[in-house]
Formats: C-alpha cells, structure tokens, sequence
C-alpha cells in the first residue's frame, strides 16, 4: 500500500494531465489497480520460485522429500493478487479522485 501511495503521489501531474484530457475515475482506478495487482504477482512469483528454491536445496542436505503442488502455488499466486487488489484499492481511489486543476498545480 505504501508503494502505491508513493507511486500516487509522484504521477500527480501525470494523473491531472489525462484527467484533463477527458480521462475518467474508472481508467485511473483501473491503471493503478492494475499495476497493483501486477507488482503483487510479480512479488508472489518471486516468492513462490524462492519457495521451490530452498524446498530443492534443502532436500539434498536432509533426507525429506520435498514436494510441490500446484494447487498451493495457485493459491500463493491468488492470494498474492488479492493482496494487490485490496491494498492498492485506496491509492488507486485516491488518484482518481483527484481534481485535475489541484494535480496539474502540484510539486
């Protein structure tokens, strides 16, 4: 959430410009939604390959078996866009209800 509040506030201008141009609230919120979810599975996709990583290498120093199943990487993945969605729902809120003329004049 941080990260796209951060992310909110340095395209102000950004964010007045295409709202001045006839932009709407829904195109903003779906921008940033989207590159919320985005940066959250690219994270889970990291996390997940990490995961299977270190699962691998531990299994050849101790002798469990290390198995993976697709059903807990989907549901990492899923849970990892559901997190980008609902913490990235307020910035993105945030930004497309910003007046055009306020976000134009900002620094």
């Amino acid at each position: 959430m941080n990260i796209m509040l951060v992310t909110v506030t340095e395209r102000t201008r950004e964010i007045g410009v295409r709202k001045a141009i006839g932009a709407k609230e829904s195109h903003i919120l779906v921008q940033f939604l989207l590159e919320s979810v985005v940066i959250s599975a690219l994270g889970g996709m990291i996390g997940v390959g990490l995961g299977i990583g270190a699962g691998a290498i531990l299994a050849m120093f101790i002798p469990l078996g290390s198995i993976v199943e697709p059903s807990g990487v989907l549901m990492a993945l899923s849970f990892s866009a559901f997190v980008g969605i609902f913490f990235g729902f307020y910035p993105a809120w945030r930004a497309a209800r910003l007046d055009p003329v306020d976000a134009l004049r900002y620094e």
